[in-house]
């Protein structure tokens, strides 16, 4: 009988990562019964309290035994020597000799290792995988439209000696035609903030370079949300193999609380949107990272007030000035909002901290989603229905907002260009117009965001598009 073979998962660090890694590693043992999957943590040691509580959360699932944990030695990240830009892919690269040592023992067992799955800053973990003699498939957690452009960014700088400065965008008017867009993108706008660096651009552009030299990507989209960039991606010889096996989310995620506070806040926010009538809720949340000074907040406060709607708001304060860090819940509400705020919205809107984000977005009485518009909460909304007014923050949101509102027609525009490493001050009455069209109840955006939804679900089911590719995918590793 042959050998069962054996994934080596490595996501980079963070609970996010984390849990789209496990999402996936779920869907292929569920498809496989000869497949075993082992997933190497990195941990910074801020992000242990919730990564520890997932993964416990997890050694009581169905899959427990066919999905392992391995915790890597923790690295003092005083001895990083690298740049902010660089930081994060000189981290995973110092867990080399960590990350050897482990599957060093998995090659031992009585299994076949068959591969390495890394998320995409860890491309420095493809050298480890060589040394072992396997395969190397990248898992790239966003959508093929950005996929396509990084490609796109890296061929303009290495092929054929047309180098392009991906600087030279920045502050421009210049606009840039890709394969994986249908329209030309306001390059200044929507690029990731990391490529319009001179120094950032260039690691960044180096670990997609690698991308090149692997067995294939598995990207987290569907055939039917991004045919065009998935066309582009696969009509392309020089880029490996693309697998689209999404939507991958974690629609249970709001059970891996880390204590009873989270169960009690989820309990009464559930319990106040039982109290709204269906579809009258926007919900306003900007992901783990986002979070605003007091003056954004005063301009958001204005426009709840002036569009009338009932509300539901995530609200996160920025950590302090010159420190690195997640944001914290605001303790006291009152000292950020006009005066009188909560008093006048007493009844019709409530502000929140933390955010069990995939309970609030299924209840029936939320209409509309103001959104960073991160990968994992654009999919999240569509699978909900529920259509998004785009407000990206960093990284690549700005692209996924001109995505969603200029090529797919699934969302309406609050601001795509707005970047919280250079905040300008969003006006309440722009506010105010995106979630008036946004609530809108008989948009033509909400009937496409409904019909995606339907879509979204019959991608995962036997003979959909994503069941297919994954299909394909666990023949490669087989064959």
């Amino acid at each position: 009988m042959e050998k069962p073979a054996e994934l080596v998962f490595i996501p980079s660090p963070g609970i996010g990562h984390l849990v789209s890694t496990v999402e996936i590693a779920k869907l292929l043992v569920s498809r496989d019964d000869q497949l075993l999957i082992t997933v190497l943590i990195m941990k910074f040691p801020s992000d242990s309290l919730g990564t520890d509580a997932y993964i416990e959360s997890f050694t009581h699932s169905s899959n427990s035994k066919r999905i392992k944990f391995i915790n890597l030695p923790q690295v003092n990240t005083d001895d990083i020597k690298g740049n902010s830009g660089s930081f994060m892919i000189d981290f995973i690269a110092s867990q080399q000799p960590h990350v050897k040592d482990a599957v060093t023992k998995l090659a031992e067992s009585e299994t076949r290792l068959a591969g390495f799955v890394i998320d995409m800053f860890c491309t420095s973990m493809i050298d480890v995988a060589n040394e072992f003699g396997v395969p190397t498939y990248v898992f790239f957690t966003s959508g093929a439209a950005a996929l396509g452009l990084m490609f796109h960014l890296q061929a303009l700088r290495d092929h054929d000696g047309k180098y392009k400065d991906c600087t030279e965008f920045k502050d421009s008017d210049a606009e840039l035609l890709t394969p994986s867009f249908v329209n030309p993108l306001p390059a200044a706008k929507v690029i990731p903030g990391r490529l319009l660096g001179k120094e950032t651009a260039n690691s960044f552009l180096n670990i997609i370079k690698r991308f090149r030299g692997t067995k294939g990507i598995l990207v987290n989209t569907f055939t039917e949300l991004e045919p065009h960039p998935l066309h582009a991606l696969l009509s392309d010889a020089e880029i490996p193999p693309v697998y689209p096996v999404g939507p991958l989310l974690n629609l249970n995620n709001d059970k891996n609380s880390v204590g009873l506070d989270e169960a009690k806040q989820k309990s009464d926010i559930l319990k106040w949107l039982d109290d709204q009538p269906p579809l009258s809720v926007v919900f306003l949340c900007f992901g783990s990272m986002g979070s605003f000074g007091e003056d954004q907040v005063k301009e958001i406060a204005q426009a709840l007030e002036n569009v009338g709607h009932r509300f539901l708001w995530s609200l996160r304060r920025p950590p302090p000035e010159g420190k690195i860090g997640f944001p914290s819940d605001y303790d006291d509400h009152r000292g950020v909002f006009p005066e009188g705020f909560l008093d006048r919205t007493v009844g019709t809107g409530k502000v929140i901290g933390w955010a069990p984000q995939n309970a609030i977005l299924a209840h029936p009485s939320v209409g509309g989603f103001v959104s960073h518009c991160g990968w994992n909460s654009t999919l999240e909304s569509l699978w909900h229905g529920v259509p998004v007014a785009t407000w990206p923050l960093y990284a690549e949101q700005q692209l996924n907002a001109f995505e969603l509102v200029k090529e797919l027609g699934l969302a309406v525009e609050i601001d795509m260009s707005y970047r919280n490493s250079s905040p300008v001050l969003v006006s309440a009455q722009k506010i105010e117009r995106g979630i008036r069209e946004v609530m809108e109840l008989n948009s033509d955006i909400r009937k496409r965001v409904r019909e995606m939804s339907v879509k979204s679900k019959k991608a995962l089911m036997d003979g959909g598009s994503s069941y297919s590719s994954l299909g394909r995918f666990i023949n490669q590793i087989f064959n």
